[in-house]
């Protein structure tokens, strides 16, 4: 599924990362800057590893020997961050069909009403973003990242300023995207009891070196 065995240097350490995914949820804890943001931006291709490779589903993505180097919007992996970044000036219909117009109609995986329903987004859909709580704006970051077609999706620390009354709202809705979506994913997060709950797969980072938990 996703072979990585790079490293990236970081301010104040090196990020060398080798690691096999095969499950469908990848849990990584570790403490604020261990680099696991750094991590997930490697995949996604915001950032480019100085040395190794990246493959995903048996394509290469990155590959320095060979010079190889696959922009982020050729990839169909998605990433959500610790904010939802909604466009501030339409409503959560339309941030959702925002995504819908990148995918070729036969490349969508996921259909609007199909997430609609997962999320329960539909009392929501007239509301423009400052009408919504942080845990509303981020499931529909999470819906629209859906929509674009991923084949891949990676969290970085979504529940991150939520208070524990919102965390618990939303867990419940990426515990069911675990079951029901057909969609490997990359949760990275400095709680360990988020993954716990998710029943995710779990190692840690520390200063740049994945171990086993």
């Amino acid at each position: 599924m996703l072979k990585c065995d790079f490293q990236y240097q970081q301010a104040d350490f090196l990020l060398k990362i080798k690691l096999e995914m095969q499950q469908t949820l990848l849990g990584i804890v570790g403490a604020s800057g261990s680099g696991k943001s750094t991590f997930l931006k490697n995949i996604v291709g915001l950032l480019q590893p100085q040395q190794g490779s990246i493959q995903f589903n048996q394509r290469i993505l990155v590959d320095t020997e060979q010079n190889i180097y696959v922009p982020m919007h050729q990839r169909k992996i998605a990433l959500i961050f610790q904010n939802a970044l909604l466009f501030p000036h339409m409503n959560v219909q339309q941030n959702l069909r925002y995504a819908e117009k990148l995918v070729a109609n036969l490349e969508g995986k996921f259909q609007f009403e199909e997430v609609l329903e997962l999320l329960e987004l539909r009392p929501l859909i007239q509301r423009k973003a400052h009408q919504l709580s942080g845990g509303e704006a981020q499931r529909v970051a999470i819906g629209r990242a859906l929509l674009s077609s991923p084949n891949l999706l990676l969290l970085d620390e979504p529940l991150t300023g939520l208070d524990s009354k919102l965390k618990q709202q939303i867990l419940p809705f990426l515990k069911r995207m675990k079951d029901e979506l057909d969609l490997p994913m990359i949760y990275v997060t400095h709680h360990l009891q988020e993954l716990e709950y998710l029943e995710a797969d779990i190692v840690q980072l520390n200063q740049g070196q994945l171990q086993n938990k």
